[in-house]
């Protein structure tokens, strides 16, 4: 291909390489040369353009990407007609991107003029996705390397395999602690990984965590006809001789590997009961965030066998995401356990449901409502108790008046509870492992609930939020590991940190209560006259 300046005349049936701007003159790059650009060029006053020519044995750059977009395409996978040297691949039905690693490679070092780009491999796609593009660098490339570019490619090197699994069934075992909501959630989420897919569980089971009765139940999601079995475990497997790679065994099954290097994930098991695949699903599993039980679900889901060598190749790029459930680097080890837990109290609000008066200064059986409330955390093990105030600032402080707290002002107590929980938060001593964040208008809180809190807070072995529960209901207070002290310094509006609690589900401890203390809070005249009642 001839490539270079020349002067108008003499650039017919070349293509300019750059775009031209001059005067009134607008040439865009790409414009193949006729006796009409000529004639505007010399009008223009152009002496010289750069334009790129093909020569003999050469073929343009769109026949070039199409003839290799062509080749490389295998089944499921539409090719996109060639523009300016590129050539588009896409889905034709959902499924996972299945490629021929080497043969792409082959195809880029064939030359520079020549590159392909694919999704990374294995990933889930929808029909109409785009998963690959070819793209000739100059205008036209020699016809030997586009031969050896097609020839490069082997059958299949591009192709979606297509979701064949349909019907999963799924089993749950138990064991005291577990809650049920753990479970529904589960079975929640397990739904939307398969909905993907085109797939639905074809049948749940529940059964105790023991040997046994979890074969059976693998056995009966057999025989109705599952196409694969996922067990969550309510205990990870530990061992190939644990419950779940026991139970597989027991009824005839093989376990293929236990264990990946993929972190979320790494307590995977794979087995097969006969043609069907079971799953000993990690933990993480619980969760929609993505992890290494997503890799391998959605190959098996499209039918590609996932060996012991597939699995043990993961490790590169296996390391997916921070998980909150561990400690990090960045935590010093001496604020990781759950030996110092400060209290924030709340008591910034302007009790606009009050119709008037502060209902933090109300008094019940002769204290402020918020005297109460930090009265109790002083006498807890929390240490040391912070009172975030706003409205009212100085009423608030002398109902305080005599206890050891700290104030810490919020200037913004009028957007709502996020400024509140963001001031409390920075002002933690940097010692603290956690924060339990109390509400000033909760007067029935008292001191063992939130030494509950404390007791159930266990950073080494995942219990990162404590909760108050009582009929699947959550409540207040909530004591929150230093962890997550970054994303709720970013919380806005009047919410809180609830929303990251959903996402954190697998962070969460819960800690059961009896009454209305948790639940309880003095936000209205009626409340307040309800208590004083009561």
């Amino acid at each position: 291909m001839k490539f270079g300046p020349v002067a108008p005349a003499d650039a017919i049936g070349g293509v300019t390489v750059h775009s031209v701007r001059q005067g009134a003159l607008v040439l865009k790059k790409g414009t193949t040369i006729s006796p009409a650009e000529v004639a505007e060029l010399t009008k223009a006053g152009v002496k010289e353009i750069v334009v790129a020519r093909l020569e003999d044995g050469d073929v343009s750059e769109d026949a070039a990407a199409a003839s290799i977009a062509q080749a490389i395409a295998g089944h499921g996978v539409d090719v996109e007609k060639a523009f300016t040297g590129r050539s588009n691949l896409f889905a034709a039905h959902a499924g996972v991107l299945v490629v021929d690693r080497e043969a792409i490679d082959r195809i880029n070092r064939i030359d520079e003029a020549i590159t392909l780009a694919t999704l990374q491999a294995f990933k889930p796609v929808v029909a109409g996705e785009m998963i690959g593009t070819v793209k000739l660098i100059p205008f036209g490339v020699e016809a030997k390397l586009r031969d050896a570019a097609v020839a490069a490619a082997g059958p299949d090197t591009m192709r979606v395999a297509p979701f064949k699994i349909k019907r999963v069934g799924i089993v749950s075992t138990l064991l005291p602690g577990l809650a049920p909501k753990v479970i529904e959630k589960t079975l929640h989420v397990t739904v939307e990984r398969l909905a993907a897919a085109g797939a639905a569980i074809s049948g749940e089971l529940r059964v105790p965590h023991d040997e046994t009765a979890l074969a059976k139940a693998i056995r009966k999601l057999l025989d109705q006809g599952a196409e694969m079995v996922i067990v969550f475990g309510a205990s990870a497997i530990a061992d190939r001789r644990d419950v779940i790679p026991a139970a597989v065994e027991a009824i005839g099954g093989h376990v293929e590997h236990f264990g990946m290097p993929v972190d979320p994930g790494n307590l995977m098991m794979i087995a097969n009961a006969g043609d069907v695949p079971v799953l000993g699903a990690p933990g993480c599993a619980r969760s929609p965030k993505e992890n290494g039980f997503d890799w391998v679900l959605m190959r098996l889901l499209a039918g590609i066998k996932v060996t012991r060598g597939d699995l043990t190749g993961m490790g590169v790029g296996g390391l997916l995401m921070e998980i909150v459930t561990r400690p990090q680097p960045r935590v010093p080890s001496q604020t990781d356990g759950n030996s110092n837990v400060a209290a924030i109290v709340l008591a910034a609000g302007r009790s606009t449901r009050m119709g008037g008066p502060n209902k933090l200064l109300a008094e019940l059986n002769g204290k402020p409502l918020v005297r109460i409330v930090a009265e109790q955390a002083l006498a807890s093990r929390a240490s040391p108790v912070i009172v975030v105030t706003g409205h009212q600032n100085m009423e608030v402080q002398r109902a305080l008046a005599g206890l050891d707290v700290q104030f810490v002002h919020n200037p913004d107590f009028a957007s709502g509870l996020a400024g509140s929980v963001r001031t409390g938060i920075a002002a933690v001593p940097d010692a603290a492992d956690g924060a339990v964040i109390c509400l000033g208008d909760m007067p029935m809180i008292d001191a063992k609930l939130l030494d509950r809190l404390i007791e159930a807070f266990a950073p080494d072995r995942g219990g990162l939020i404590a909760i108050p529960v009582s009929d699947g209901r959550r409540g207040n207070p909530v004591l929150w590991s230093r962890r997550f002290f970054a994303e709720l310094s970013k919380v806005e509006g009047d919410t809180g940190g609830r929303h990251l609690i959903g996402r954190h589900i697998e962070a969460v401890v819960e800690v059961p209560v009896e009454g209305r203390a948790a639940f309880l809070d003095i936000d209205t005249p009626e409340a307040l006259a309800s208590a004083r009642g009561s």
